[in-house]
């Protein structure tokens, strides 16, 4: 797909052919216009043709609820992508589960991120964003991703897995495979590439799972010993593709909602310095800023459903099979829930309300932990650094289901 190829304008596209699948959009940062013409002239879309095929697409907060809470007509199955699997690489994992199957599967893992976990978890978690943050170069120009977004959530992976400390980009490697396949989600990463890297990941921990099977995995709260500890996902290696599934929706969990926030927050505070000063004068208006700065920047844009019978929606008939995608960025910016839904404010009265950690049975399990993450982060920005400049334009991922970023330039200035 050439990502150099410029866009049309919303309203130059006959309705019945927006495509918002299209890659390019969220590359561009161009989606806005699109969806709101959806919202506002067909909040429930059927397009016949896609390079992903045809899918029906649902814009507006309350039927985004809906869809969401409503697992018997809408699966999850086989899979939360727009695009379809490798037949050769099909793997499985909870997100793409009905109930019993998925509340089995997620309860396993599930106390990892419990209360008291994300309590003994937090000492730990602000020294390494101190550690992080002491160690960038003051008044000179660098990569925020790099140097703090993907360093700060690779860390906190190591931790929820065990995961050996001297391979941790491994980690973020794995995650950009597996939302960077072509078919499924318009990326960039080649079969071979992606093959190769997959099976090096589940090799790995394969590995990691017999070790930790030897050590003993009583009371420990690591991921992979609380699915050993699990009768539903005690014998999950013997399953490699559930096993390698499930692996990678931790990972992908674990990395792209606080990695992609981490640098949302620096880029929103930029384009709103109103805000920013609001929050230079008054750092108690983190609590409320970290849940805004998710929604402003809703890491990952939608999820699919298909359809187990014809039902209504929106006044649009839905056909048995058809597959339906809740645009989770759309829904975060739909005025008629939320006000000014377009505008970055930190000390909105309810900033919880929002779609980015989805709803209903498959809601983030981890949505307090990426909270926690990036309020640690601010509070320790606050403490070192008067400003956080944006001095470059982001270069921001080729995918139609990760709104994320490789790049953004900053200088740091000290107190």
């Amino acid at each position: 797909m050439n990502q150099t190829k410029k866009l049309l304008e919303a309203f130059d596209v006959p309705l019945a052919k927006i495509d918002v699948s299209d890659p390019l959009l969220y590359q561009q940062d161009a989606w806005r216009p699109f969806f709101k013409r959806l919202r506002e002239e067909a909040p429930v879309h059927y397009l016949d043709q896609s390079p992903f095929g045809p899918f029906w697409s649902v814009t507006k907060f309350a039927d985004i609820v809906a869809v969401d809470s409503n697992h018997r007509d809408f699966s999850s199955e086989p899979i939360i992508t727009l695009g379809d699997q490798p037949e050769d690489l099909a793997i499985e994992n909870f997100i793409a589960m009905d109930p019993p199957k998925h509340d089995e599967h997620r309860a396993a893992v599930q106390s990892a991120v419990s209360p008291k976990n994300l309590s003994d978890m937090e000492s730990q978690i602000r020294a390494r964003a101190v550690k992080i943050l002491e160690s960038l170069p003051v008044g000179e120009t660098f990569d925020w991703v790099d140097k703090v977004s993907i360093e700060y959530t690779t860390q906190m992976l190591v931790t929820l897995f065990d995961f050996p400390f001297e391979s941790r980009h491994k980690l973020t490697y794995w995650s950009d495979l597996v939302t960077g396949d072509p078919g499924m989600t318009g990326g960039t990463c080649s079969e071979e590439e992606r093959k190769a890297g997959l099976m090096d990941c589940i090799a790995t921990f394969a590995s990691l799972w017999e070790k930790r099977k030897q050590e003993g995995s009583k009371d420990k709260f690591d991921l992979i010993s609380l699915l050993q500890s699990n009768p539903n996902t005690a014998n999950m290696i013997d399953n490699p593709m559930q096993f390698l599934g499930t692996l990678a929706l931790l990972i992908v969990g674990g990395n792209d909602t606080t990695r992609n926030s981490s640098t949302g927050g620096v880029l929103a505070l930029n384009e709103n310095p109103v805000e920013y000063n609001k929050l230079r004068n008054n750092p108690s208006l983190i609590s409320s800023m970290v849940p805004e700065i998710i929604r402003w920047q809703t890491p990952l844009t939608y999820m699919r459903r298909v359809a187990t019978r014809d039902v209504e929606l929106g006044g649009e008939l839905i056909k048995k099979g058809d597959k339906v995608v809740m645009w989770y960025i759309s829904g975060n910016r739909d005025e008629s829930v939320i006000e000014k839904a377009d505008d970055f404010i930190i000390d909105r009265k309810n900033p919880r309300h929002h779609l980015s950690f989805g709803f209903g049975v498959h809601r983030c399990m981890g949505n307090r932990l990426a909270e926690m993450q990036l309020r640690i982060l601010w509070e320790e920005i606050l403490q070192r650094f008067s400003f956080v400049e944006v001095v470059g334009s982001p270069e921001r991922v080729h995918s139609n289901i990760v709104r994320g970023y490789s790049s953004l330039p900053v200088k740091l200035h000290p107190l």
